[in-house]
């Protein structure tokens, strides 16, 4: 069982770097010691306006936002492209998004009020015609003898401009098991237009390394020409305290 595990994540990580446009992307589980929980986001661009992006760490302990990374080339509306990619409460609560949601889901996330109901309430996909991107989010909620990770995809319909909702939620210290995660991202590949990420959370490895070599080893595995930015965090499964390490192509 645990060949065939493993097997599967390394798979989807090889065809994650085949993949030529996968977007923006998030990972959620547990480091190969079983110590950390590890969360990474990562930035993906092909216009100008996209690739003028870094991240940066913000004011607030463990918030992580997209910024310009030349401010005097931001050509078009930035409510799509500058935004709070990760943030986490002292209750042991981590979330990391696409977009504007994540302050949303930080504010709002209740065990009696979850992810999916908190996103059904404001958010569809992104209106960016015709891509129509996908809004990809993720909250971690840490107790002392407990982990519950959700994670929820909100694309527009195959057949009308309604939005599907898919949420995937996992509970328990071992619903990834040490040296795996689960990733989602925003498109399957490249076009025109771009194809929504249309599967379930993909199974993928994250081993037995530190937080600068977990971060290293995805960014390499991205595609070089497409690839803008990238977040590892780290978060001690005891005490809750994180670390962020940040990769920026500019």
């Amino acid at each position: 069982m645990a060949h065939k595990l493993a097997d599967e994540a390394k798979k989807n990580f090889l065809a994650l770097g085949a993949n030529p446009y996968p977007g923006r992307g998030i990972v959620v589980g547990i480091d190969g010691a079983g110590y950390y929980l590890v969360l990474i986001y990562w930035l993906m661009g092909r216009s100008d306006n996209s690739r003028n992006r870094a991240l940066a760490k913000g004011k607030e302990w463990g918030s992580l936002y997209t910024v310009p990374a030349n401010p005097d080339r931001m050509i078009t509306d930035p409510s799509l492209t500058i935004y709070q990619a990760m943030g986490e409460r002292a209750d042991g609560v981590y979330v990391v998004s696409n977009g504007v949601q994540t302050e949303t889901v930080l504010c709002e996330y209740r065990e009696s009020f979850d992810l999916g109901d908190i996103l059904r309430r404001k958010y569809q996909y992104e209106p960016d015609a015709p891509n129509f991107t996908p809004r990809i989010t993720a909250v971690c909620a840490l107790g002392c003898d407990d982990l519950k990770v959700s994670m929820s995809i909100l694309r527009r319909s195959l057949f009308t401009d309604a939005c599907d909702q898919e949420i995937y939620c996992y509970e328990g210290f071992g619903a990834f098991g040490a040296g795996y995660g689960r990733c989602i991202t925003t498109y399957n590949g490249d076009g025109n237009p771009l194809p929504a990420f249309d599967s379930k959370p993909l199974l993928v490895p994250i081993g037995l390394v530190s937080i600068e070599e977990i971060g290293r080893g995805y960014w390499d595995n991205l595609n070089t020409e497409n690839r803008i930015a990238l977040a590892v965090k780290k978060v001690d499964l005891k005490s809750g305290v994180s670390e962020t390490h940040i990769i920026n192509r500019y």
